[in-house]
């Protein structure tokens, strides 16, 4: 089995083409639409909270879980989908989606419409990373990987600083021509959702004329038909048929899938107790009881693949380590612009220009920085990535602790940037990382898994987490300080994969051949 498991990557270690590098060009376009659709929230959100009668907790939802449990858990089977089918169409169906989600948004009247829409904009959006991180390492060799996939990362960053700027122009802008509302009765903020969602068709036709790489056949085979597969990987998901998975493994996993529901309930009612806020921890108990679905059922269907992730301490410490980084940075780019607008009393425009510009430039900066440092540690020392994704946690403190406590808008502006951009050097050691640590054939799936940890622990709960403290603490700037709580839980977890990574790494083939023969 481990000849046939490097041949391929040895042929792949020429440098990558000319081509492959325009295909990254793409990709990285459609990131940046990606976060533009995902991000746009965070501007608008003063006017939404006004005009739907919303609360912090409330936005914190919008901006949070509405979207990250239907990002990740439909991501899961996405995944998988993308080791065994045409990545391409993949993409261009899912950009199509998540476009046309967000232009509906646009015509969204109350919490619930809205919401409905941000689900949409979620399940679309699943198909982004999964494909493109497999698409990458198709088409570049390991030792560029990182490289690219910070490349690729960047689109996130510069998305995000752009939707800021698209938000806040078009939503002035329209305001200012049609100040009772414009045709249907439209304001602002929809007029912005809708702008930016529709033009996400038309790149869905350039996504489509992208080749698909060549695969080893047996890695792409599968007996079904791969859609088949991702119904199959979906009920895994979806209760009741996570309980006839459960049964089909014995009565003892049916036991167990109950209890796992129990708790997950009994979990939501507590924090729904404490927070007040029901679809918050609705949403996250059900993603977390799906989670746990899906990898009982994986350790059965396929048990190599469930090693090499699931059973692996340096893939899980790495994801969960990285996980809270992003649930610094998810609620920092989120209610940064909300802080700025009420807190410091800045006008929306500047602050659209200058945390856009800042969040865009920050974030390409750390994000490329951090992927060229983590390849060169990486050369010199088997966890050096790892050191990369602790900076990321780390860094942060002091600009977060010194620009959500000062009066000046310059330093406020300063600050987030140097926050921004520690904070993105991260992204790329840590989703390197977790593709080194599996077979070519189980990308897709390492893929979802690990951004299983950005979306459900760090979109899920990060724009929330600030949301809820400034309500129970009847101040914003509390509530994001709070944030500065979780860089000690990260970095234990990330001392752990330090230490776990080089034996993982250079027992993944032994591992899934033992995996399977014990299955």
């Amino acid at each position: 089995m481990s000849e046939d498991i490097t041949a391929p990557e040895a042929a792949r270690e020429k440098p990558a083409s000319g081509y492959s590098w325009y295909v990254l060009g793409v990709l990285v376009v459609v990131y940046i639409l990606n976060f533009i659709d995902r991000q746009i929230l965070a501007i608008l959100a003063v006017d939404i909270k006004r005009d739907l009668g919303l609360d912090d907790s409330d936005l914190g939802f919008l901006g949070g879980a509405a979207f990250a449990v239907f990002y990740a858990l439909f991501g899961v089977p996405l995944g998988r989908l993308a080791d065994r089918w045409h990545r391409v169409r993949l993409l261009t169906f899912g950009l199509m989606l998540w476009s046309t989600m967000t232009a509906l948004s646009g015509f969204a009247r109350n919490f619930t419409t809205l919401s409905l829409a941000r689900m949409g904009v979620g399940v679309g959006e699943a198909t982004a990373s999964p494909t493109a991180y497999s698409l990458i390492s198709d088409y570049f060799p390991a030792r560029q990987r990182a490289t690219a996939l910070a490349i690729y990362s960047s689109g996130l960053y510069l998305g995000g600083g752009v939707s800021l700027l698209i938000g806040a122009k078009i939503s002035q802008v329209w305001d200012a021509a049609y100040p009772e509302g414009g045709i249907g009765g439209l304001v602002g903020w929809q007029a912005a959702f809708l702008a930016v969602g529709l033009p996400g068709v038309l790149l869905a036709l350039w996504v489509a004329s992208l080749r698909e790489p060549a695969r080893d056949a047996k890695a792409a085979a599968g007996e079904r038909h791969p859609l088949l597969d991702f119904l199959i990987d979906l009920s895994m998901l979806l209760p009741p048929f996570t309980l006839f998975h459960a049964w089909r493994r014995g009565v003892m996993a049916v036991l167990i899938n109950l209890v796992m529901a129990a708790a997950m309930t009994a979990f939501a009612l507590v924090m729904i107790r404490l927070t007040k806020n029901v679809p918050q921890w609705a949403a996250i108990a059900f993603g977390y009881y799906a989670v746990f679905s899906w990898a009982s059922t994986l350790r059965r269907n396929d048990p190599a693949t469930f090693q090499l992730i699931w059973g692996t301490p340096a893939f899980i410490c790495t994801a969960l380590g990285y996980g809270l980084v992003s649930l610094g940075a998810y609620a920092l780019a989120f209610w940064s612009p909300t802080y700025g607008e009420i807190m410091l009393g800045l006008p929306k425009g500047e602050l659209a220009f200058v945390l856009g510009g800042c969040g865009a430039a920050s974030g390409f900066l750390g994000v490329i920085l951090g992927g060229r440092l983590s390849d060169w540690l990486r050369a010199r020392n088997p966890s050096g990535r790892i050191l990369v994704v602790m900076f990321g946690i780390l860094a942060p403190v002091i600009p977060i602790w010194i620009g959500f406590t000062t009066e000046s808008a310059v330093v406020f502006y300063v600050m987030s940037f140097l926050a921004g951009m520690f904070a993105a050097t991260a992204l790329g050691a840590a989703a390197a990382t977790t593709q080194d640590l599996v077979l070519p054939q189980m990308r897709g799936t390492a893929t979802a898994s690990f951004f299983l940890a950005t979306t459900l622990v760090g979109l899920g709960l990060g724009p929330f987490m600030v949301g809820a403290v400034s309500d129970l603490s009847g101040s914003l700037r509390i509530g994001v300080l709070s944030l500065i709580g979780v860089a000690p839980i990260s970095l234990a977890l990330l001392i752990w994969a330090y230490r776990a990574l080089p034996q993982a790494e250079a027992t993944i083939a032994q591992r899934a051949e033992a995996a399977v023969l014990k299955g």
